[in-house]
């Protein structure tokens, strides 16, 4: 196997068909900063409670009909095991205290009434996440999105 497969297989990130039962983190898979940090999360989540799929994958769609593109395009999601859908700040937090490894966090991201807070800074991040650079080319108006 070549050197850039086996890159490919070590950066490929479980699905939820590969960990059924497992909390599914949907993020834009064409952003490289996105992309970057669920590669972290995927390192953080050392007990494997986690799957990730692009918003992109027709599959998304499917699973999750009452996500429309235009949600998953302003902030991240997390449909934990129980159906229950957290989005950006609040994705966030919930994984601060699912994933051991950023419990660390969990005290700052609880702080009483500072979730709007936290979802401001989500939001302008994610607004202006593509000036890191995109993985593919834009395929279905995402550049007009956030370049306008």
């Amino acid at each position: 196997m070549s050197t850039v497969a086996l890159e490919k297989l070590e950066n490929r990130l479980p699905t939820p068909d590969e960990r059924p039962g497992s909390d599914v983190v949907i993020y834009d898979g064409h952003c490289k900063f996105c992309s970057a940090q669920v590669r972290k999360l995927a390192w953080w989540d050392c007990r494997k409670r986690l799957s990730y799929i692009s918003l992109h994958d027709p599959e998304v769609a499917r699973r999750y009909p009452d996500l429309t593109h235009e949600m998953l395009m302003e902030q991240m999601y997390v449909v934990d095991h129980n159906g229950q859908r957290r989005g950006g700040a609040a994705a966030f937090r919930y994984l601060t205290r699912r994933l051991r490894r950023l419990w660390w966090l969990m005290p700052v991201m609880h702080i009483p009434f500072s979730l709007p807070l936290w979802q401001f800074f989500y939001r302008f991040i994610a607004k202006h996440r593509y000036w890191f650079g995109k993985v593919d080319q834009c395929d279905d108006d995402t550049c007009s999105v956030h370049f306008k």
